[in-house]
């Protein structure tokens, strides 16, 4: 199928494929006479690999090794729940990294009047004039 049709059925644009393909993460698809790329039932599996794996949050680094994970008949599954164990815990940090985000700004709104006068806490934490307050617990 042509990478339009690939597109379609992926749910990912042209653009995408043609960059996943430009860093290697799928293999460059054979070409018909026309000159046109032509995507294989399988070509179109890993590159539904690559879809659920993002999905799942693993970047594009880890996409790759993902897929030579995949690709090797010797591979165990440990190697893979370290994989997955490794996301996990990065999820879980960037969780909590946005929580005590969250907290912050909601202390800031608190803080704020709403009202008509230009006077702001929200602003002069923003502009330094004042540290940003602490998470509230």
């Amino acid at each position: 199928m042509n990478i339009s049709k690939a597109a379609l059925m992926t749910g990912l644009t042209a653009k995408t494929l043609r960059y996943y393909e430009s860093i290697g993460l799928i293999p460059e698809p054979e070409r018909g006479e026309n000159g046109y790329r032509h995507y294989s039932e399988t070509l179109i599996r890993r590159i539904l690999f690559i879809k659920n794996a993002r999905k799942a949050g693993f970047n594009l680094d880890e996409c790759h090794e993902l897929l030579a994970l995949h690709d090797n008949e010797y591979r165990t599954s440990a190697e893979v729940k370290a994989l997955t164990l490794a996301k996990i815990a990065d999820i879980e940090q960037r969780v909590a990294h946005m929580q005590v985000m969250l907290e912050s700004l909601r202390s800031l709104a608190d803080q704020c009047h709403g009202d008509s006068k230009p006077e702001c806490p929200i602003m002069e934490a923003l502009g330094g004039r004042n540290d940003p307050p602490p998470a509230r617990k």
